[in-house]
């Protein structure tokens, strides 16, 4: 017996009902229609990110913004600030350009898989999540979990990423025409809980009996994995600018890595290129230490520079803004200024 010919949904749906994980963004199985807008925000927050993590910032936006009229409503700085920990930026910003097109319709989300992608920000998991969970529209819905439940299921020995459309191909053959937000969700609580990365517990789970992977005695070799490329190690600098409690802070370009944050200014570094080392201002600095941070294709070491100079500070970027060192936790720096920023303060002696 394999997974083609057995009704794999029955069974996962089976065990949901009894296990589904108790979330803050999700309604039990058999319970009401779940909201759209909270379904929506949940699944753009937990892109590349942890449940653990997304969990308080869920609280605090839907406290802020309740409806997604709210959201549209809201000043852009504020949605940054508030997103400042949960990285890949861009999120924020298509965010906040998609309850603003959302509100824009009376508030009501597109039901299906090709309306959701036209919204900004709406991959073809990000739709096809909604739509099967918010709407019970049929989608296939495949995150990282289910490609590895999918994987172990079929046993597909093709390395990621080029198996994932074999592993589509796969998730449609067992994804049923009823109930398909509750199999989503029941896929993705099976990875997250009993198909996991390391030791599977696999005589918990309730497809045990049809996983070839199983069979072969090694679930953990799936998914297979392509060897991984060295990531660049880039240089760069930070500067540390203070006057009267107050530090300068700047607005990072629209685009770009950690796009429309507050930060320390920099010297310029980037995914490609190492900084070019120069300050934004004449005169004494002191190094304050180094950051290492990972972003997804490249590593970064960024030096942190105390300004020492005893002239009045003006640093004259267009842009800037002083801010009280006392309500940095208020700024929504992005994490990796948020670590220069403890850095710089240990070295200078001042609490914020």
């Amino acid at each position: 017996m394999d997974a083609r010919s057995h009704d794999v949904a029955a069974d996962l749906l089976a065990w949901y009902d009894t296990h589904a994980r108790k979330l803050p963004w999700r309604s039990p199985p058999g319970g009401r229609a779940p909201d759209p807008y909270r379904v929506w925000l949940s699944e753009v927050m937990l892109q590349q990110t942890t449940v653990a993590a997304v969990k308080a910032y869920f609280a605090e936006f839907t406290r802020r913004w309740p409806t997604v009229h709210d959201l549209a409503n809201a000043p852009e700085g504020e949605v940054m600030a508030a997103w400042a920990g949960l990285g890949y930026y861009a999120r924020a910003r298509n965010l906040l350009a998609c309850a603003q097109k959302v509100s824009a319709r009376g508030g009501a989300f597109p039901e299906t898989e090709d309306g959701l992608r036209a919204l900004p920000g709406l991959g073809a998991y990000t739709a096809a999540a909604v739509a099967a969970i918010a709407f019970g529209q049929r989608a296939v819905v495949v995150d990282a979990n289910v490609e590895r439940v999918v994987s172990r299921l079929f046993a597909i020995d093709d390395p990621l990423p080029g198996s994932r459309p074999s592993i589509r191909r796969h998730a449609d053959t067992i994804t049923p025409d009823e109930r398909a937000g509750d199999f989503a969700q029941a896929m993705m609580d099976l990875g997250a809980t009993i198909c996991t990365t390391r030791n599977p517990r696999c005589l918990l789970c309730p497809l045990s009996t049809v996983c070839v992977a199983r069979r072969t005695g090694e679930p953990e070799r799936f998914p297979v994995k392509a060897a991984k490329k060295a990531r660049p190690q880039r240089q760069g600098r930070a500067f540390w600018i203070e006057r009267e409690g107050a530090v300068w802070l700047v607005r990072r370009p629209g685009k770009g890595m950690l796009g429309g944050m507050r930060a320390l200014p920099d010297d310029g570094w980037s995914a490609r290129q190492d900084g070019s080392g120069k300050a934004p201002l004449e005169g004494a600095w002191e190094p304050a230490g180094v950051v290492s941070h990972g972003f997804t294709h490249f590593g970064l070491d960024l030096h942190v520079a105390t300004y020492r100079g005893n002239e009045t500070v003006s640093p004259g970027a267009d842009g800037g803004e002083w801010w009280p060192v006392d309500a940095l936790a208020d700024a929504g720096l992005p994490t990796l200024f948020a670590k220069a920023v403890r850095l710089a303060l240990a070295t200078t002696g001042v609490d914020a």
